[in-house]
């Protein structure tokens, strides 16, 4: 089936050019260049994959996607030309996945689209235990007690990864690799957000995490299970 991709951005030079590009690459597109109109396409359409600008006339890129994460954890990649950490981190704390700066590298674009709509990571236990939450693999669902968490999903690849490899310290650059498919340098914010994120929603104490554990100076690790 062919994947769908969404395109948003107020520039129709650039809408022109990524369809182009992600249609040679056997993709379907549609475009929306505002905000209100890429929430009617997005329902519309049901796209496996945005790609959005954060500077929107007006509802901005900020808003449509914690209105899309309000529904759906459709991957999101945000277009920007803005240099400023701050807007990058607002956009990632949104709950878009990753990011690309303007001018960007077609090759590049195409890398990081097919990365974020990669397979979910192999494991060969149906179920882990990390801490005291259950991740079950083949559902795809984690829980407390038997109450589900909603997670999107990088953020269930994120602790799955973890959670497969009890004991193992990641490296920021290694969880890059693993989770987002990056196989070259690339920025670590986008762990660092998204292990906020992940906490935020499987932390019963953010201030003592437990899940997910930093081992300072080197990275992350899972939480130890609790026996029941």
């Amino acid at each position: 089936m062919t994947a769908r991709i969404l395109i948003v951005d107020d520039e129709p030079a650039i809408c022109e050019v990524v369809e182009m590009v992600l249609r040679a690459e056997g993709f379907d597109t549609r475009t929306a260049m505002n905000g209100n109109t890429a929430l009617d396409v997005f329902h519309e359409y049901e796209p496996n994959l945005v790609l959005l600008d954060l500077n929107l006339p007006g509802i901005d890129g900020i808003q449509v996607c914690q209105r899309i994460r309000e529904i759906s954890g459709t991957p999101i990649v945000m277009l920007t030309a803005r240099t400023d950490a701050q807007d990058i981190i607002a956009g990632l704390e949104a709950g878009a996945d990753d990011y690309i700066e303007k001018p960007f590298n077609e090759k590049v674009l195409v890398a990081r689209i097919r990365a974020c709509m990669r397979r979910p990571v192999a494991s060969t236990s149906p179920e882990l235990r990390i801490g005291d939450i259950i991740v079950d693999v083949k559902a795809h669902v984690v829980t407390r007690e038997g109450i589900p968490i909603s997670l999107t999903p990088l953020e269930f690849d994120l602790l799955h990864t973890l959670a497969a490899h009890p004991g193992e310290v990641y490296s920021r650059e290694a969880l890059l690799e693993k989770v987002w498919g990056y196989r070259y340098k690339a920025d670590t914010r986008l762990v660092n957000v998204h292990v906020q994120r992940l906490r935020s929603k499987v932390e019963l104490d953010v201030e003592d995490p437990r899940i997910v554990v930093t081992v300072r100076g080197v990275g992350y690790r899972a939480g130890d299970p609790i026996s029941r």
